[in-house]
């Protein structure tokens, strides 16, 4: 009789990225129960522990090697409930839901969040990153999940920030989280540890520090610290727009992953980094306009 083969151990290596990935599901899925249930905060727990599936399976997979486009497409699927849906039913069941109306923002705020992660597929799909075009979907979605969490804490009672109408903010929030996830907005990826330079060393430092914080009192502590994120890479883009400092390499790619390219760096379409496609833009328009016979071309 002839032995069963047993099953390789690339195969068990491959499907473990997409183990976390259909781990995000579940979290999301149930966040979006826990909410129609009225439990609120272990809705947002699930919406958190989903972005943290969702770090380690991308992770995972370039630690392995093991990345392919069925995993691409199935983070993004999972994403799409994740931190599209899953949030937006969470702000719906706890404020939204006393108007007839109030439901087209959970719709609009779900579709940027999914055409978020479209564009993100064709551009960064599968790479590492430094900095994301458009705000990343998790860090939305965990904005809006965390909210009740902190409307539960003295830092919001006995404040100012509890005598806000939130029920007018919050659609306010959810529209400008969403037009930020399809923007050409910045934002930095989460750095890596690191001690090779004095800066790699704060960033280690501060990035620590706020994890202490978030894990220490994560219900006073989470829902600032990702609103601070959010205007953090509002208020960079902004900067570095007025004072027109354009990046000089690639602010998408990772310099590990640019040693693994062919001619050690990748095209960028201009959608894709609109802060270095000025000057692209304006030769082209030169072209055209010689081209019309508008202008000449020196």
């Amino acid at each position: 009789m002839r032995p069963l083969a047993r099953p390789r151990m690339r195969n068990a290596v491959v499907l473990l990225p997409n183990g976390f990935t259909l781990g995000n599901l579940l979290f999301g899925v149930f966040a979006i129960v826990s909410a129609s249930r009225k439990d609120f905060i272990w809705a947002g727990w699930c919406v958190v522990l989903g972005g943290v599936m969702d770090l380690l399976d991308g992770r995972i997979a370039r630690m392995t090697r093991t990345g392919s486009r069925f995993g691409i497409e199935l983070d993004s699927l999972v994403d799409a409930v994740s931190f599209g849906l899953a949030p937006s039913m969470i702000m719906y069941f706890a404020v939204l839901n006393q108007e007839n109306w109030s439901w087209l923002f959970c719709f609009f705020y779900t579709a940027c969040a999914v055409m978020r992660l479209a564009r993100f597929n064709v551009e960064q799909g599968g790479r590492a990153k430094t900095h994301f075009h458009g705000l990343p979907s998790p860090a939305a979605g965990m904005t809006l999940a965390t909210y009740y969490w902190f409307s539960q804490t003295n830092l919001y009672s006995q404040t100012f920030v509890g005598s806000l109408p939130w029920h007018a903010v919050l659609p306010g929030v959810m529209l400008v989280l969403s037009f930020l996830m399809i923007s050409h907005v910045l934002y930095p990826a989460l750095p890596k540890f690191s001690v090779r330079s004095p800066m790699a060393v704060v960033r280690t430092v501060g990035v620590i520090g706020i994890l202490c914080g978030v894990l220490y009192k994560p219900l006073a502590f989470a829902f600032p610290v990702l609103v601070a994120y959010v205007g953090y890479g509002l208020v960079k883009t902004v900067f570095l727009g007025l004072v027109d400092r354009l990046p000089s390499e690639d602010p998408l790619l990772d310099e590990d992953e640019e040693g693994e390219e062919e001619n050690g760096e990748r095209e960028i379409e201009f959608a894709e980094s609109p802060l270095r496609g000025r000057r692209r833009d304006r030769r082209a328009s030169a072209i055209a306009r010689a081209i019309t016979g508008g202008g000449e071309a020196e």
